[in-house]
């Protein structure tokens, strides 16, 4: 059974909005509906959890009602982390899939195979390759180069067995960590993450200009 638990919860400040950025329209449709469907037509998966804030709870409901697969709406927590383990917490699969309700334009076909990664390695996230040089910095001033060859920027979705999950989750929680995505708790106790094969379409949307990026995706998807 796959679980996914989508986190929902983020305010819009970089999107110079005082509201969840999730509830934004791309092509008059929300952001967040775009994103939970990907996953409700997605075959492998069986249920959806989305984690969101207390007051956006009913309208997260509401917005949702017509999407089969989830099964419930819970509250999140005061970091990322909090609210993804509270998530976590609802879902019944033996495999869990954590992903960004701000990235609109996953596909079934990423889905799939960071499923399928999982299955086969224990761990998996969706990245893709870095396109530009990196540089590490001090004070301004630049201390080194990065090996692009080596460096992958990694997206969602991640997927884990349960267990490896739940345990890296607790882990931090006993450890009060604070990580930004659920690799970073899962390499903490050991974890091997295999990267599946994302796109550089699989953008996380945070500014106004993410927007026209992504309205531009989607119509060039509906006329292939």
């Amino acid at each position: 059974m796959v679980s996914v638990v989508i986190a929902a919860g983020g305010k819009g400040a970089r999107m110079g909005a005082d509201k969840n950025k999730v509830y934004l329209t791309l092509l008059g449709e929300e952001i967040l509906l775009h994103t939970v469907k990907a996953f409700e037509n997605t075959a492998e998966v069986d249920e959806i959890i989305v984690v969101t804030g207390s007051s956006d709870i009913e309208r997260c409901q509401r917005l949702l009602g017509v999407c089969k697969k989830v099964k419930a709406v819970t509250e999140g927590g005061a970091t990322r982390q909090q609210s993804v383990y509270n998530g976590i917490l609802k879902t019944g699969g033996d495999i869990i899939l954590i992903h960004d309700g701000a990235r609109a334009l996953i596909t079934g076909e990423i889905i799939t195979n960071v499923i399928n990664d999982c299955v086969k390695y224990g761990a998996a996230s969706a990245g893709v390759r870095v396109k530009d040089t990196l540089k590490t910095a001090e004070n301004g001033f630049i201390t080194g180069t990065v090996d692009r060859e080596n460096t992958y920027q990694i997206q969602t979705p991640q997927a884990f067995y349960a267990d490896i999950i739940k345990k890296a989750h607790e882990n931090a929680a006993k450890n009060g960590y604070d990580f930004t995505d659920d690799c970073q708790a899962a390499e903490k106790i050991g974890v091997k993450i295999k990267i599946t094969e994302g796109s550089y379409e699989n953008i996380k949307i945070t500014t106004p200009e993410d927007i026209v990026t992504a309205e531009r995706i989607l119509e060039k998807r509906r006329y292939k």
